[in-house]
């Protein structure tokens, strides 16, 4: 399975690709996951096997191996036997994932859909949704990015529309945009890079 892009610094790699590929044949890269014991959605089996296929691929070009994947108590997914830090995502038939060597990391994947528009607001703050309007694509930013800082703080007791907060900007196909996490009394400042593809979005921390 080809990786379709790898974007790499000293500290964190990562990368996403499309699957092509059949149950058997991401089954025979990453033995030692067993899907079918916890996904009886063939969909979801493969995009499991995939995100992994992919943290495989991103470490053999680190030099390192894959032990396996588990999640901890909060599902924030961890690997075993290393202390680098992880984050994975998927939309069928797209996945994304990262890894750095040392700190905390967030990836979030998603195909622009007419759902975003319904949901917004419930997930948006009020100048982030002026900010959007009814543009899919940056509605697709704002969720991927939101979704990328869930995944660094590595709990689920945030709202989006108050402790995910991303500052407005504007739309180009790639840029940097400045995310917030309002938790625990403290506000902590995030930059995010985000690409917008021909079929998805995908924001990454930086």
């Amino acid at each position: 399975m080809p990786v379709d892009r790898i974007y790499s610094s000293t500290d964190a790699i990562w990368g996403y690709w499309k699957i092509l590929e059949d149950e058997k044949s991401l089954e025979a890269a990453v033995p030692q996951e067993k899907p079918s014991q916890v996904l009886t959605n063939p969909l979801k089996r493969l995009e499991f096997l995939a995100g992994r296929t992919l943290i495989k691929a991103l470490l053999n070009e680190w030099g390192h191996s894959f032990e396996g994947l588990r999640k901890d108590s909060f599902g924030k997914p961890f690997l075993e036997r290393s202390a680098f830090q992880i984050s994975l995502s998927h939309s069928y038939p797209y996945v994304a994932a990262i890894v750095h060597r040392h700190k905390n990391v967030g990836i979030d994947l998603e195909q622009p859909k007419a759902k975003l528009l319904r949901i917004a607001p419930r997930i948006l703050a009020e100048d982030e949704l002026q900010d959007a309007g009814e543009n899919i694509t940056k509605h697709c930013i704002y969720w991927c990015a939101k979704e990328t800082l869930i995944k660094i703080y590595g709990k689920k007791d945030l709202v989006f529309a108050k402790n995910l907060l991303i500052r407005p900007f504007p739309l180009t196909p790639q840029g940097r945009i400045i995310g917030r996490i309002l938790a625990n009394h403290t506000e902590t400042a995030i930059p995010l890079d985000y690409i917008v593809s021909e079929n998805f979005v995908v924001v990454v921390s930086c």
